[in-house]
C-alpha cells in the first residue's frame, strides 16, 4: 500500500467514527426537540448556537481552521433544527404535503386549441409570446390589467395566460408575483421575447414635431438614455405599450409618438422613426404561461416553487442548506414582501428537477417541514431560448 492509500485508509477510520458519534448526537437533539415540544420552547435559540460555535472555535489547535470548523457546525446545527422542527411541524407539513400531492394527481394534459389572455392591446410583447409558445393562430385576446388576467382564468373564461414575470434589464414584475401568491394557479411554461423598442408616430411625422412620448413605465425606463437626447419630449407613462401606439394611431395628432414593438407599428398603421432604443440591445423579458391545473408537459426539467419561513435568524440559510445537500441546482431565488407582515417575506425558488423523480417526495416533505409555508407553482420544460412550447 502506497502512501496515498494509507492516508485515505485513515480518512475512512477517522469519517467512520464521525459517522458514528453524528448518529448518538441526532438522537439526543432528537430528545431535546421532544423536550422542546411537550414545553412550547422555540426550536431556534440564537443565543445558544452562538455559544456552541464560539466553545468549539476555542478547541481548535490551529486557528487557520476556524471559519471551516464554523461551517462544519452551521451546517450540523441547522441539520439538528430541520430534525426539531419535523416533530413540532408534522401536521402542518402533511397537509402542506397532501396539497402538493392532491394537485399533482389532479393534473390535466394540454388543452388542445386554447383560450390564451394576456395583459394589454394587440401588438403587445406579451401577445408575441403567447403567438411563440402556442403558435401564431393561438385563440388569444388582451385585457386591462395584470389582475383581470387571473380572473379570467378563475372564472373558466380562458385556459391559460401568459404574463411577464422578469426583464433581463429591469428584473422581476413584481405585481405577478404577488398574483401567484394571491391566486393558486400553476406555471406550465415559459418561453422569452427579445424586447426591442421602436419610437414610432403617426405617417408624416418627424423627431422634431414630437413633444409627447407614450409608453409603459418599463419601456419608457428602458429607454431612458435615448430619451435623454431629447430632454424637451414629455415622457407619458401609459398601462401597456401595445396600447399607446393604439392610443397615438386614434389621436390623429403628429406631436405624439409612442415606444413598443414593430409588430405594434405594423398593427396601428405607424411608421417607424427609430429602432432599437432600448439601451440594452440583450434586453429580454421571460414570460411564463400560467394554468388553473396542473401539468406535466414533455420535457419539464423546471420546478417552481414559493414558500415563507420562520421571521428568525438563520430560517432561509437552513432552506438552502437542503438544497446543498440534496445537490439540486438552484437557479433562480426572489424575496416579495408578506402582505400585513412587516419585514417578513415570501420567496420564489426554482430548481433544475422532475416532480416524479423518486427522490422528490422526501425532499419535498423536508422542505414543507422547516418552511412557514410551502407551495409547488409547476414544473415545466425550461425554455429560456422562446419559440414555440407546445
Amino acid at each position: 500500500m502506497d502512501e496515498l492509500e494509507k492516508l485515505r485508509a485513515e480518512i475512512d477510520e477517522i469519517d467512520g467514527q464521525m459517522v458514528a458519534l453524528f448518529e448518538r448526537r441526532m438522537g439526543v437533539t432528537e430528545r431535546v426537540g421532544r423536550y422542546k415540544q411537550a414545553r412550547g420552547i422555540p426550536v431556534l435559540d440564537p443565543g445558544r448556537e452562538q455559544q456552541v460555535l464560539e466553545r468549539k472555535r476555542a478547541l481548535l489547535h490551529d486557528p487557520a481552521l476556524k471559519t471551516g470548523v464554523t461551517t462544519l457546525y452551521e451546517t450540523i446545527m441547522g441539520i439538528s433544527r430541520r430534525q426539531q422542527r419535523a416533530l413540532v411541524r408534522e401536521r402542518q407539513s402533511r397537509e402542506s404535503f397532501l396539497r402538493y400531492a392532491d394537485a399533482l394527481a389532479d393534473r390535466r394534459e394540454p388543452v388542445p386549441d386554447p383560450k390564451v389572455v394576456y395583459q394589454g392591446e394587440p401588438g403587445a410583447y406579451s401577445e408575441q409570446a403567447a403567438a411563440d409558445f402556442f403558435g401564431e393562430g393561438v385563440d388569444s385576446r388582451g385585457l386591462e390589467q395584470f389582475e383581470d388576467v387571473f380572473l379570467a382564468l378563475r372564472e373558466g373564461r380562458a385556459d391559460y395566460a401568459v404574463v411577464p414575470i422578469e426583464n433581463s434589464s429591469t428584473g422581476a414584475i413584481r405585481q405577478i408575483y404577488d398574483l401567484l401568491t394571491q391566486y393558486e394557479f400553476y406555471i406550465v411554461g415559459e418561453t422569452t421575447v427579445k424586447v426591442e423598442h421602436c419610437l414610432m408616430a403617426l405617417p408624416g411625422a418627424a423627431l422634431d414635431t414630437i413633444t409627447h412620448v407614450y409608453s409603459h413605465e418599463q419601456g419608457l425606463f428602458q429607454c431612458e438614455r435615448y430619451l435623454n437626447a431629447h430632454p424637451a419630449w414629455r415622457r407619458v407613462p401609459q398601462a401597456d405599450t401595445a396600447g399607446s401606439a393604439k392610443m397615438v394611431a386614434e389621436s390623429g395628432d403628429r406631436t405624439k409618438a409612442a415606444i413598443c414593438s414593430a409588430r405594434a407599428a405594423k398593427l396601428y398603421g405607424l411608421e417607424i422613426l427609430a429602432r432599437g432604443v432600448n439601451h440594452n440591445s440583450e434586453n429580454t423579458t421571460r414570460f411564463v404561461v400560467v394554468s388553473p391545473k396542473m401539468e406535466l408537459r414533455p420535457g419539464a426539467d423546471k420546478i417552481s416553487t414559493v414558500f415563507s419561513v420562520a421571521h428568525e435568524a438563520g430560517s432561509l440559510h437552513e432552506i438552502l442548506t437542503i438544497f446543498a445537500v440534496q445537490g439540486l441546482n438552484m437557479v433562480r431565488l426572489e424575496s416579495r414582501p408578506m402582505p400585513g407582515r412587516s419585514w417578513e417575506y415570501m420567496f420564489f425558488l426554482e430548481f433544475t428537477g422532475h416532480l416524479q423523480a423518486p427522490e422528490m417526495n422526501g425532499i419535498f416533505r423536508e422542505l414543507m417541514q422547516t418552511s412557514e409555508d410551502f407551495r409547488v407553482l409547476g414544473n415545466f420544460p425550461s425554455n429560456l431560448g422562446g419559440g414555440e412550447g407546445r
